[in-house]
């Protein structure tokens, strides 16, 4: 894996502080749910809140490979930071320096580089997941304003968000093509947080059931286009499932690392684990699918840099990861016996975390679906 000296430099500088901010606390934040207010503070400082923002509304504008590469480091540590960080930065982030005005990018930007604001992205509903066309959130015209209502389900960030950007049916008779994208910035009359879920992996990144009561937006919250809005939500569709292929690489790697380590510890009949030729060529397997997926991940991430269309490629980049992924972590839970199922070890919450990579930015057959339509 060819990287730049600013890569190389990003990529180190993330797993510093994985290592020494985000490892030491991951297992106590896990058991009680805490939402990481001072390791995002800690990260905005350096300026990992930033990485898709321009340096001239005070983000770094890394690059998308170095984004994935932060990720994956941060993800090995605590991937629930890594998710709060994904999506405040390739939801409203990426997306306003993509779609918004002048005027929007710098009155919401700064904030969200330096973490004074949290971003997050409504898009899914009780009854809508992957089939966005199928959203009933309706935005209704109102003088200069419109008034929005309906419910959104699994929002990651947005009991704490800042900055939200929320698509709702503009033209109930246009299909697809009628809906719109709102910037909101919580708390405000009409964003009502119905409650955060209690979940079963990556438990610090808080996701939420908003509830939007005639929440009243003016036309000039309106990002981009009238009735464009499917079209900008669609458009950052590779870009997350990249950046979760990354996410689901830097689980496995710890994984890995935490069953090595086991393995050489654990002794049976005075010999190390390690040297039973079935735990060693299961480690070594681990191993060799944590690569293809980093090298492959890595890949498209190059592809989606370059200005190439790689729907394709990052479907499959974010199926293989997830899958791959979650395969490692059981195998390191595995090699742990017992002691793997019980919360004294860190695979069991790995086990828990990579689970929803088969989930979220698309399920693995809307992956396989994607990738049979092109073939």
């Amino acid at each position: 894996m060819f990287l730049s000296d600013q890569q190389r430099m990003i990529r180190a500088s993330a797993r510093k502080i994985a290592r020494d901010v985000l490892t030491p606390t991951a297992a106590e934040r896990d058991r009680t749910s805490t939402w990481p207010a001072g390791e995002l503070k800690t990260l905005a400082a350096q300026g990992f809140m930033g990485m898709t923002i321009p340096e001239e509304f005070g983000g770094s504008g890394a690059g998308f490979l170095a984004y994935c590469l932060a990720i994956e480091e941060l993800s090995a540590a605590d991937a629930g930071v890594g998710t709060i960080v994904h999506v405040h930065s390739l939801g409203p982030g990426h997306v306003i320096v993509r779609n918004g005005t002048a005027e929007q990018k710098k009155r919401l930007l700064p904030a969200m580089a330096s973490g004074e604001k949290i971003g997050a992205f409504l898009i899914t509903e009780p009854q809508a997941g992957s089939d966005t066309s199928a959203l009933r959130t309706s935005a209704r015209r109102d003088g200069d304003d419109f008034v929005i209502n309906g419910t959104k389900q699994f929002i990651s960030n947005g009991s704490e968000a800042g900055v939200a950007i929320i698509v709702a049916r503009t033209n109930p008779d246009a299909g697809k093509q009628g809906f719109t994208t709102f910037l909101v910035e919580p708390p405000v009359k009409g964003y009502v947080v119905s409650r955060v879920e209690d979940k079963l992996g990556q438990r610090t990144a808080h996701i939420a059931q908003i509830q939007l009561d005639d929440l009243r937006i003016p036309k000039e919250n309106i990002l981009g286009p009238l009735d464009g809005g499917y079209g900008i939500t669609m458009s950052g569709l590779s870009d997350g499932r990249i950046a979760i292929a990354a996410q689901a690489v830097g689980i496995a790697q710890a994984a890995l690392g935490a069953a090595v380590q086991y393995a050489r510890d654990r002794e049976v009949a005075g010999k190390s684990i390690m040297d039973l030729q079935g735990v060693s060529f299961t480690l070594a397997d681990m191993a060799a699918q944590i690569d293809v997926a980093r090298q492959y991940y890595t890949y498209a991430a190059r592809l989606l840099e370059a200005g190439v269309p790689c729907f394709k490629e990052a479907a499959i980049a974010k199926l293989f990861a997830s899958e791959m992924a979650e395969k490692v972590c059981s195998e390191a839970l595995q090699i742990h016996g017992g002691y793997g199922y019980l919360r004294d070890f860190p695979v069991e919450r790995y086990y828990r975390d990579v689970r929803v990579c088969k989930i979220y930015e698309g399920t693995s057959n809307i992956q396989k679906l994607i990738i049979a339509r092109s073939l």
